[in-house]
């Protein structure tokens, strides 16, 4: 599973580094290279919506699979140097990316259940170090191979080896989900519209901050290469936070406290950056830092939180399905109005101020969704079990 996730951030973050020669050599506008990678988050959407349902019909173990395989077909589009190809290659892999998303929740619930803060911190912890070290090796293999579409290419390698490690893994387990009542992306649960929204605020801000951090710090005289470090230091302090904190979360259901305190550090850490931006003694690093631990933990922490409040593997592939989407929109959206903000006012005040709605967003969403411990049944539906609009989505309050 591990294995898995390191695919799911690394062909997006492979290709920013690049995004300025693949500009050169293409003759495109600013516009059209970020269509590139706004392209892939939007499927990353679209895939989010629609794995539930797969899950379904093929099994998610399966479909899992499948779906870090798209990743690599999309990799392996994008070693054609032309613009199209670019284009079709990420919408692949985001679609791939956005499948495996809400499919791993599934299984983490399917089969991790007593350890899903562990194994959630753990997995989004490898897609971590899968972006770090492509965003670090990105420009050296473009130069090692002789150009950038084979930098872009090289990331089906890892996945085509994720995939067939997991091949006979997803084989002997019997797809259970066939035989359970198919469940529709849960609109009109409360849970899942909570958690939809807590999504939508850690992904917006964490896009948000990826986007424009080193712009930012450019913009009050940074070179790029310090811009870059800065982003670099952003990025490390993620990991320990995403690894460490649900498994905290988890040790006395201490979810909200532990939302909270990471909420209030990505606040201080943009609070910081918007009214002292470089500070004596700490300088930046201080608000990447804080950026980075609250930011990190907030992914992990929101799909924790549904494999505990979910009563099986379908209705956490459901809810998470609902929750990734409407993040990943918010993911692509959001950093999208910053641009325009920044463009329409020459300043970055009324971009940052985008990042603290999404704060206040995700506030919002942690109160109501509160501490009430995981619920126990983790079987699957049977035949006949579901009733009303959302079938199963949410286990009844007295459940042990």
């Amino acid at each position: 599973m591990l294995a898995l996730a390191a695919n799911l951030r690394a062909a997006l973050a492979g290709y920013p580094p690049l995004l300025e020669t693949v500009r050169s050599d293409l003759g495109i506008s600013a516009g059209a290279a970020g269509l590139v990678q706004a392209a892939a988050i939007l499927m990353m959407a679209a895939g989010s919506f629609a794995g539930p349902a797969l899950g379904t019909r093929f099994g998610r173990e399966r479909a899992l699979g499948a779906s870090v395989g798209l990743v690599g077909l999309g990799s392996i589009v994008r070693g054609y140097p032309a613009l199209a190809p670019l284009i079709g290659g990420s919408l692949l892999l985001g679609l791939g990316i956005g499948l495996a998303g809400v499919l791993l929740t599934g299984v983490v619930k399917e089969h991790l259940a007593a350890r899903a803060g562990a194994a959630t911190g753990g997995y989004v912890v490898s897609m971590m170090v899968g972006a770090t070290v492509a965003s670090a090796i990105a420009v050296p293999v473009a130069v090692g191979l002789g150009g950038w579409s084979f930098s872009l290419a090289v990331w089906a390698v890892p996945a085509v080896l994720a995939v067939v490690v997991w091949i006979p893994i997803a084989r002997r387990i019997v797809p259970r989900d066939q035989a359970a009542p198919r469940i529709r992306l849960p609109l009109r649960d409360r849970f899942a519209r909570q958690a939809a929204c807590f999504q939508a605020g850690t992904s917006a801000m964490f896009y948000g901050w990826l986007t424009w951090l080193s712009p930012y710090y450019q913009s009050h005289g940074w070179s790029s290469q310090r811009a870059g470090l800065l982003l670099a230091v952003w990025s490390v302090s993620q990991i320990p936070a995403a690894l460490l904190t649900p498994a905290l979360a988890e040790r006395r259901y201490r979810w909200r406290f532990w939302s909270l305190v990471m909420l209030g550090s990505c606040v201080a850490g943009t609070l910081g950056a918007l009214l002292l931006p470089d500070p004596p003694v700490v300088g930046a690093w201080l608000w990447a830092v804080l950026l980075g631990i609250g930011l990190g933990a907030g992914f992990p922490l929101g799909l924790t939180v549904i494999a505990w409040r979910t009563p099986h593997g379908a209705a956490s592939a459901a809810t998470s399905g609902l929750a990734l989407g409407v993040g990943y929109l918010a993911a692509g959206l959001g950093p999208l109005l910053m641009g325009l903000l920044i463009d329409v006012t020459g300043g970055f005040a009324a971009a940052l101020a985008v990042i603290l709605v999404a704060a206040a967003l995700e506030a919002g969403a942690i109160l109501r969704i509160g501490d009430r411990r995981p619920d126990a049944p983790t079987a699957e539906p049977a035949d006949g079990d579901a009733a009303g609009p959302d079938p199963g989505l949410t286990a009844p309050r007295h459940a042990p």
